[in-house]
């Protein structure tokens, strides 16, 4: 990884940190939680190799990104700005998108937006979904499904708060690479349906999970909590919903 650059571009009073490599067309990588820039590490040597620069950053109080004053204000929308900022900032003028987890929404919000701005959009984990409250039906959703729980303000914090940031970080790394998703019981919160004996995933190493934990350690919890979970409900405010990109 030592060919790969390190940069930081002010956005609204912001240091916001980006992580390149190589020349050619552009692809931006838009991670997920719990991941930073550091995700897509292998796919950017891979994509410079291939004669491409592949550029990827830490969102908004996220890895080395600076935090925002007010971390529960952020929306999905501050992802979406702060991406148009960072590819005025290096003259990009097309660029494709891909985005995982989290980062599927303000890559696809980004070419509803700016569809001149977007050569392609690959995605990741999650589907195009409508915006505001019809994108989580609540009625379909086990009450202890993780990213219920994760919305209440205050109850991640406290769950995590019983242990240290590696532990938390190891936890949701095991737990988001089983065949079942989250869900507690009543009487439990999320970190308990980790077993404390259970390994790493094969993929995961310790130290990967020595990287995060440091980065984690730096960022907190704040902005992740609050982006994607507490503002996954929010309206875009765009009315044509219909994604034009590739031009065909």
């Amino acid at each position: 990884m030592e060919n790969i650059q390190h940069s930081y571009v002010e956005v609204r009073g912001l240091k916001l940190h980006v992580a390149e490599i190589g020349t050619g067309p552009v692809v931006v990588f838009l991670h997920g939680f719990p991941e930073i820039w550091y995700s897509w590490r292998h796919q950017m040597i891979a994509l410079s190799t291939a004669g491409f620069r592949a550029i990827a950053p830490d969102y908004r109080g996220y890895g080395l990104s600076k935090m925002p004053p007010e971390p529960e204000k952020t929306t999905f929308r501050d992802l979406v700005d702060d991406l148009l900022a960072i590819l005025d900032s290096f003259g990009i003028p097309k660029a494709f998108l891909v985005g995982k987890d989290l980062g599927v929404r303000p890559a696809y919000h980004f070419a509803l937006l700016y569809p001149d701005r977007v050569s392609a959009v690959i995605t990741l984990g999650v589907p195009f979904l409508l915006t505001g409250p019809e994108a989580f039906p609540r009625q379909f959703i086990p009450e202890g499904f993780y990213m219920l729980r994760w919305q209440e303000p205050g109850r991640a914090e406290k769950d995590f708060g019983r242990f240290d940031i590696k532990t938390v970080v190891k936890n949701i790394y095991i737990l988001f690479s089983g065949s079942e998703l989250p869900i507690a019981g009543e009487d439990q919160e999320i970190m308990d349906l980790v077993d404390p004996l259970t390994p790493l995933p094969p993929w995961f190493s310790e130290e990967d999970l020595a990287t995060y934990a440091t980065l984690y350690e730096k960022s907190g919890f704040r902005t992740p909590l609050q982006v994607p979970y507490r503002a996954w409900l929010e309206d875009y405010g765009v009315s044509d919903l219909e994604v034009k990109v590739p031009h065909c």
